[in-house]
């Protein structure tokens, strides 16, 4: 019998160093850090199992496309208010 792989990874595209970026400023800086706590507390809080149900393509694709939905949004409600 075979042994098969996963090769999920939840914190695919994500920056989960402490050290400032250089391009980061530091307002940057303190909200990554303090979702990336946030992350890992729900990581390991839900196990990974339960976080790979959730995030099936991992924690960066969610936030991804989470940040495009609300761009597109705010998008809609300036041309609202244009209009107007």
């Amino acid at each position: 019998m075979t042994k098969t792989t996963d090769n999920y990874s939840a914190f695919n595209e994500l920056n989960l160093s402490n050290a400032r970026s250089e391009n980061e400023t530091y307002e940057d800086y303190k909200k990554r850090l303090k979702q990336n706590k946030q992350i890992l507390k729900m990581y390991n809080t839900m196990g990974r199992d339960a976080f790979k149900e959730l995030f099936p393509a991992g924690v960066g694709e969610a936030m991804k496309l989470s940040s495009e939905e609300a761009y597109n949004e705010n998008e809609k409600e300036k041309a609202k208010a244009t209009k107007s």
